[in-house]
């Protein structure tokens, strides 16, 4: 289970070989691994914050602000990639964000069935 839940993550190490033997940019996968792993600690941190706060308010504000934030973090860092360098660049920094996105969603649907429930007092 728990390489289930950080396939995410080995993708994008495994992911940076493939970078260089394809002859991708490094930039790229620096940006699309990078922000990716940025967002996911963002993320990590406020859920464990809101799933804390006994205020319903403060949980449901931790959540949208963490969601709205980290969209905007990704998309301003792929876009300003792909400004300051070249397009193939930031392209591949979007494509492998994409990628190591999609396989995190996804686990997270066939784990959470699997994760116990946290009882509030």
């Amino acid at each position: 289970m728990i390489v289930l839940r950080y396939l995410d993550l080995l993708l994008a190490v495994l992911a940076l070989p493939v970078f260089l033997v394809a002859g991708l940019p490094l930039v790229g996968w620096i940006a699309g691994a990078g922000t990716y792993a940025a967002q996911r600690a963002i993320g990590d941190y406020t859920a464990r914050r809101a799933a804390a706060s006994h205020d319903a308010r403060t949980t449901v504000g931790l959540m949208a602000g963490s969601m709205i934030g980290r969209g905007w973090l990704v998309a301003l860092t792929i876009f300003a990639v792909g400004a300051a360098t070249d397009s193939a660049t930031g392209l591949s920094a979007a494509v492998l964000f994409i990628a190591l996105f999609t396989v995190y969603f996804t686990m997270q649907m066939i784990l959470r069935p699997f994760e116990k429930e946290n009882p509030r007092p």
